[in-house]
């Protein structure tokens, strides 16, 4: 058994991104609810920062290749905090993908390892989607 020894502020950072993301759900089946998403929004910034560190959290969202993800993560934070959160949660949708789309092939290597729904996604429709995201490699 593999053991992965982590600091106390990256098990708080990961606990803070897992609150956020359930508070945003929670703010979408309330109806789009500004107070809950809101919430959502600024305790999963807070536990992205604190799990991988202030420095490569700003190198991330500042990267060349995820400046069109982070302007729209960033203008849909905006219109969720102006108190639009429909609009702010579509925008933000876009720019989560747009940001995190390089990790979809990593996603689903992991789900096809899970005991009870891997089976699912090693079926080929599934992995022809999370294919999509992977970038072409070139022969050397």
């Amino acid at each position: 058994m593999v053991s992965f020894e982590t600091s106390d502020l990256r098990k708080i950072g990961i606990g803070l991104t897992g609150f956020g993301v359930v508070f945003t759900a929670v703010g979408v089946l309330y109806f789009f609810d500004k107070g809950l998403i809101a919430i959502g929004n600024i305790l999963f910034l807070l536990g992205l920062t604190l799990t991988i560190g202030v420095k490569s959290t700003l190198l991330f969202f500042t990267k060349s290749q995820n400046f069109k993800g982070s302007i729209s993560f960033g203008v849909g934070f905006f219109f969720v905090m102006i108190g639009w959160p429909m609009i702010g949660m579509i925008v933000e949708t876009y720019g989560f993908f747009v940001l995190f789309s390089g990790f979809w092939p990593t996603l689903a290597i992991f789900l096809q390892r899970l005991p009870i729904v891997g089976w699912f996604f090693s079926q080929p429709f599934v992995t022809s989607f999370f294919e999509r995201g992977r970038p072409k490699r070139v022969p050397v």
